[in-house]
């Protein structure tokens, strides 16, 4: 794998981060949908959901630039192009093993590529996203009810203690009563955030960084790392839940000192790796919870 891409994986999030803008927080993915190849038609995941989401862009199509000219068009001359990152498997054969040994090293490698937006490219007739209604309170929270009750072996969620937060000594999820929470839509936010953090239990994705995780105030470089990802992991699973729920999420408010734990989060030397790692992890608890299967990525 290049550290490179890494990097500039990281370096894009703080970027944006520094600007006031959370990546995993788009305001329209509940308006225009995912992100998505329109060549293949699939749907981006993990991190690049949260790459190409932040860029507030109003359709949700993106091709590279050879796929634009395969279909008849072409990126407008001086368009800047938007980094997304391929994550995949190869084989390494030894080439000390006997010709008959057709089994080899498994190795992961990331690759980036540049795609561009729909509005970027011309000479290719886009499908226009539709004018969806705005959601009334009643409606967005039917859903996001819809999604906490269809959680395959769901854990126990307990109304009235003083702080959300998720146990996993009783495999439990507690929140504060309804009417502390300036609305329904914030209330249904911080759930999925607990109900992400409840994936990693061992009786369901078991995820290394809910099982490690020794908590906020765990003593040591590694065990603060493990917890700041664990907590990333959970940001962005419960902003796929949001967005599945219609909840818009520009609503519900950033504080400048949560942007800034993330930044100086993101800053630290061996963060490269795992805002990526994170991100897919964040996928896979959402789709447990949505009790979906997993699409390629794009």
């Amino acid at each position: 794998m290049k550290p490179d891409i890494y990097q500039q994986v990281t370096d894009r999030i703080i970027e944006q981060l520094e600007q006031g803008v959370v990546p995993w927080k788009s305001p329209y993915f509940s308006k225009v949908g995912f992100p998505r190849n329109f060549a293949s038609g699939r749907c981006y995941q993990g991190i690049n959901v949260f790459l190409l989401g932040s860029l507030r862009f109003t359709s949700p199509y993106f091709l590279t630039f050879l796929q634009a000219k395969e279909l008849g068009g072409h990126v407008r001359i001086g368009e800047r192009g938007s980094l997304v990152v391929k994550y995949g498997t190869y084989t390494k054969q030894d080439d000390n093993a006997p010709a008959q040994d057709e089994e080899g090293e498994t190795r992961r490698f990331l690759k980036a590529y540049t795609v561009f937006h729909a509005s970027q490219i011309e000479g290719i007739e886009f499908p226009k996203p539709e004018n969806l209604p705005e959601l009334s309170i009643t409606e967005k929270t039917a859903r996001a009810r819809e999604i906490v009750s269809g959680m395959p072996k769901a854990p126990e969620i307990r109304e009235g203690s003083a702080v959300p937060c998720y146990r996993p000594s009783t495999d439990s999820v507690h929140m504060p009563e309804r009417r502390f929470f300036g609305s329904e839509e914030a209330y249904y936010s911080t759930l999925f955030h607990e109900l992400s953090h409840s994936t990693g239990h061992a009786d369901r994705l078991a995820r290394k960084s809910l099982l490690e995780n020794k908590g906020i105030h765990a003593e040591g470089d590694t065990a603060r790392k493990t917890y700041a990802e664990e907590e990333l992991v959970a940001e962005m699973s419960a902003s796929f839940l949001n967005a599945h729920a219609g909840i818009m999420e520009s609503e519900l408010g950033n504080s400048a000192s949560y942007l800034q734990s993330w930044i100086e989060a993101l800053k630290s030397k061996d963060a490269k790796g795992w805002v990526i790692r994170a991100a897919s992890q964040a996928q896979k608890a959402a789709n447990y919870i949505l009790d979906i299967e997993r699409e390629e990525v794009a």
